[in-house]
């Protein structure tokens, strides 16, 4: 069956194309509008790239899926009001009163953006729940045969968190859910504004930052706490409505404010700042151990121990360290594209699995638009940098990373989902100190305090990192074993941890013969591998966007296809 999956319609609008439940075709707006999160617009450019990858047109599709379900809406707004109507009165009686706008805009939208898109008005049309959704992008495509489940974000439908389990038939089964205010997602985003951060965007920050505090010498229970097999949180602080809050763009409240202090400035490492972000991240990690302990003990022993992860929350790779680590969990498989613009593939496949398709699991994440070395060439020839077509790009490439020069690096298909995983990445030599310096100072301008990642050979993953877990997605973080410490200092966080990504021959054959041949000159089987884009940018998608970003920033060579461009004569 050909299915579109489509959404979401807020923030991180993406689209994806199943065929007979093989994945053919998935990217975010952002890489094409290049408005980083794309607020608020239709994914037709993703719509559009995906047709035209899988060589179809609008009448070829036979259904479209989307992750916003109105009687989910309808079902759990009387929790909502049970919930809120002390705390927030007039939030909670406004949202009920705004049901049934809602509800319509949930139905009206999506058929918005398939006409738009050019597709028959009586097109099939499936309304999957958020939470749903987010599940069944990380379980079909995870390859178990069964699994538990966890899904945490911000909201859907008013839901925040749900627990569940998938059998071996497919079906899904909700164990519990909670519902907002009573967000995990929206502590983590409202800390993230206090800690001078954007909610829904700088929250990876906070994770960087907890390392370098005591979680012990701040204490965020008057935030957030779990009891009698619940967690609670406190909106008096925590995601305040309106005319509560410290500013209108914010989320946290005068109250925070008045009892806690100013909010954090700046890009320095400070105190009490930095002890804050570390017991917000050691929260998060507590609550949703104990919700495994409380709630999937019973759907982890009968499947053997596998979990399944999805959501805004899935990316916190310190969480998934610590979930590994859980005796119940064996086996964890994380969605790469868990926020919500991976709800479109888990909506898609919802309606896939109930037609009857077996679904392909994922083993990579390249599933964005390619360019070939024509489209290429057509493109630099507008500029006044000097290039040249390369007999082997990456024994160029692997000699400039060996000499100790940052390369960009663009090939193939672009990836599916926030990580740069060696298709649209910039390069650089893990073992020469102040790498990731020059990066910061001459392309991302970042925060000098936040680690960079190291992308290794998947045969030699165990021997640098202390785990025998899979890592292909970035969604994971290890300790970096003691006789490796000093030898890629570049790669190594304050607290001894890297969050890899192993590089197999299988899937990207051009990024693994870079790395055995910086391999083969340096004695070390991994590079530096962060995103190409410069601060506040969407990922580089076209060859267009990368020769603009070569242009205006200090990156002194790139690797384009099989092309070289250089800031200097070659």
């Amino acid at each position: 069956m050909i299915i579109l999956g489509i959404g979401n319609l807020h923030h991180d609008p993406a689209a994806c194309l199943l065929v007979d439940g093989k994945l053919v075709a998935a990217s975010e707006e952002e890489r094409f509008s290049r408005n980083k999160h794309a607020f608020g617009e239709y994914p037709l450019n993703a719509i559009r790239f995906c047709l035209e990858k899988a060589g179809l047109k609008p009448e070829d599709v036979q259904a479209a899926a989307h992750p916003s379900s109105p009687e989910a809406y309808d079902r759990h707004k009387w929790n909502y009001l049970r919930r809120s109507l002390f705390s927030r009165p007039s939030q909670a009686l406004k949202a009920v009163i705004k049901a049934d706008s809602r509800k319509k805009n949930f139905l009206e939208t999506p058929r918005k953006v398939l006409k738009a898109a050019g597709f028959r008005e009586d097109l099939p049309l499936h309304a999957i729940e958020h939470h749903a959704a987010h599940a069944a992008s990380a379980f079909y495509f995870s390859g178990f045969p069964d699994a538990a489940f966890l899904t945490m974000d911000g909201s859907g439908e008013f839901t925040a968190t749900m627990l569940g389990a998938f059998d071996r038939q497919g079906k899904m089964r909700m164990i519990r859910e909670f519902i907002v205010p009573d967000s995990l997602g929206f502590f983590y985003a409202t800390m993230t504004d206090y800690l001078g951060f954007e909610h829904d965007d700088g929250e990876y920050k906070v994770m960087g930052m907890a390392p370098y505090g005591d979680p012990s010498r701040f204490s965020v229970d008057d935030f957030i706490r779990y009891e009698n097999k619940k967690y609670r949180v406190n909106d008096r602080y925590i995601y305040a409505v309106r005319r509560q809050r410290y500013q209108q763009d914010k989320w946290f409240s005068k109250a925070m404010v008045d009892r806690y202090g100013k909010p954090r400035e700046g890009d320095a490492l400070s105190e009490p700042y930095i002890h804050i972000a570390a017991a917000t991240q050691k929260k998060l990690e507590d609550i949703t151990l104990q919700l495994i302990d409380d709630y999937l003990g019973e759907a982890l022993e009968a499947s053997g121990g596998r979990l399944c992860f999805a959501g805004g929350c899935a990316l916190n790779v310190k969480l998934n360290q610590r979930l590994i680590a859980h005796p119940a969990v064996k086996e964890l498989w994380v969605q790469p594209a868990s926020s919500d613009a991976g709800l479109p593939l888990g909506a898609a496949a919802m309606i896939a699995h109930g037609a009857g398709d077996k679904i392909e699991p994922m083993r990579h994440a390249y599933y964005g638009p390619e360019y070939s070395d024509a489209e290429i060439e057509a493109v630099l020839k507008k500029t006044s940098y000097p290039f040249r077509r390369e007999t082997s790009i990456t024994e160029t490439a692997s000699k400039l990373l060996h000499e100790g020069h940052i390369v960009g690096w663009f090939q193939g298909r672009m990836e599916w989902g926030p990580r740069a995983l060696g298709n649209r990445s910039i390069l650089g030599n893990p073992t020469v100190k102040g790498t990731a310096d020059r990066i910061n100072e001459i392309i991302k301008f970042r925060e000098n305090w936040r680690p960079f990642c190291p992308s290794v050979l998947e045969e030699c993953g165990r021997e640098v990192l202390e785990t025998e877990h899979d890592s292909p997605f970035m969604t994971f973080c290890f300790n970096v074993r003691e006789n490796w410490k000093a030898r890629v200092p570049e790669i190594v966080h304050v607290d001894g941890t890297a969050r890899p990504q192993y590089v197999s021959r299988e899937h990207n054959a051009r990024f693994h013969e870079l790395i055995t041949r910086f391999r083969e000159k340096s004695g070390v089987p991994l590079v530096i591998n962060t995103s190409l884009n410069r601060r506040g940018e969407p990922m580089i998608c076209s060859p267009e966007d990368a020769l603009k970003m070569f242009e205006g920033s200090g990156l002194p060579y790139m690797a384009i296809g099989n092309f070289l461009v250089s800031k200097q004569a070659i």
